[in-house]
């Protein structure tokens, strides 16, 4: 099943790095995010891609057009200007890489990429956020609804600590960043129907996916939730980078290959 993937993003949010490369591009354990989400697709052995482009795109671009090179042993000969590749150790991805505009919103680049995809079922997600979710268990959730549109479901957290207290004051406890009990809200993980492109209007470029496409999904019953209590977690900010390195070096919740 294809993979479509949102990469044309400014990352605003985390400028410290991404005033240099696309957000999806920052590296965690020395490898892009956007690596570790091809990664996990890859075990569930789905492993063509789509990638939309927009925001420096080109170095998307050039990452994976000299892939090949950068993970095989090779030897050069300057006098010949031949090239031999003795072991090879890319994996085995296929990758369209299609630009989708500088300031195309999220529901136009899904539209501009749909000729890509052709009259079949595909998978989409961000290329800023990893997780341990059961792509599996998503697609049977999927085929058993029958809906056009599967979207992860995870548990909110808050961004801060919470403090529990009494009536005058007194402090009972504190609990780092809690789970709003009955909060759920996109885990950007969905796998959708080609029917979709009725749903994406004309003027889709300047229109959000998460915005007129999935509320209008939402009106006609078109879009179901699978439920993921496991590990989830968007990288927006430089502490969500050093939160993820310090996870990568622990054993990384969501390295499932």
């Amino acid at each position: 099943m294809k993979v479509v993937l949102f990469a044309g993003g400014r990352g605003t949010r985390i400028s410290e790095e991404s005033s240099l490369r696309p957000k999806p591009m920052i590296e965690i354990g020395g490898k892009p995010i956007l690596w570790h989400i091809m990664k996990l697709y890859a075990a569930f052995g789905h492993t063509e891609f789509i990638i939309c482009l927009g925001y420096k795109g080109w170095v998307i671009k050039e990452y994976f057009i000299n892939y090949f090179m950068h993970n095989a042993d090779v030897t050069v000969n300057l006098g010949d200007n031949s090239l031999q590749v003795h072991q090879n150790n890319a994996e085995p991805f296929k990758i369209s890489l299609i630009d989708t505009g500088l300031d195309t919103m999220t529901a136009g680049r899904l539209k501009r990429v749909l000729p890509y995809v052709g009259n079949e079922t595909f998978m989409l997600t961000y290329g800023d956020g990893v997780s341990d979710v059961d792509m599996n268990a998503v697609l049977a959730h999927h085929k058993k609804h029958q809906k056009i549109c599967t979207m992860t479901a995870i548990q909110a957290t808050s961004r801060f600590g919470v403090i529990e207290m009494q009536e005058d004051g007194l402090i009972n406890s504190f609990e780092e960043k809690p789970a709003d009990s009955g909060t759920w809200i996109n885990g950007g993980f969905f796998i959708i129907e080609p029917s979709i492109a009725t749903y994406l209007k004309d003027d889709a470029d300047d229109i959000m996916w998460e915005r007129q496409p999935m509320d209008d999904l939402a009106k006609d019953k078109q879009i179901s939730a699978y439920k993921h209590n496991g590990f989830w977690k968007c990288m927006d900010t430089l502490r969500d980078k050093e939160e993820l390195e310090s996870m990568w070096e622990q054993g990384a919740p969501w390295k499932k290959w």
